[in-house]
């Protein structure tokens, strides 16, 4: 039994206005809203999570004291990245074009804050 497994859930991505927040991620990107609750005037907890994805985001009030749009290159892997960036471009994503690298393929957006995702799709391994 390995004592140190840990599982990363949870990540709180700093942004200025929650709703806009959540609707970004939700109708645009596809996250899943598991839950909103404004647990005191200053405390809000908003948790999203991707499509088939053990981690989440955490968005809200009182959440971080990170600078709203500080995260630099959260980073979620796709099994077709080509598809998932059209899908994205149809929803009105701002969304970089396919970069191939020798370590997988990507693709680059941003929320209206300024935090940057990249969706990778893993190389064939052989």
């Amino acid at each position: 039994m390995d004592t140190m497994q840990m599982k990363l859930e949870l990540v709180a991505v700093p942004v200025t206005d929650v709703d806009r927040a959540k609707a970004f991620y939700t109708e645009k990107i596809g996250f899943h809203a598991d839950f909103d609750q404004q647990v005191r005037e200053d405390l809000r907890f908003v948790q999203l999570t991707p499509p088939g994805s053990a981690c989440s985001i955490v968005i809200g009030v009182g959440i971080t004291k990170m600078q709203p749009g500080s995260l630099d290159m959260l980073l979620m892997v796709v099994s077709d990245v080509r598809a998932v960036r059209e899908e994205l471009v149809k929803r009105g994503v701002d969304i970089s074009e396919i970069d191939v690298q020798p370590w997988g393929t990507f693709a680059y957006f941003s929320d209206p804050d300024g935090n940057s995702w990249s969706l990778q799709q893993l190389p064939n391994r052989t």
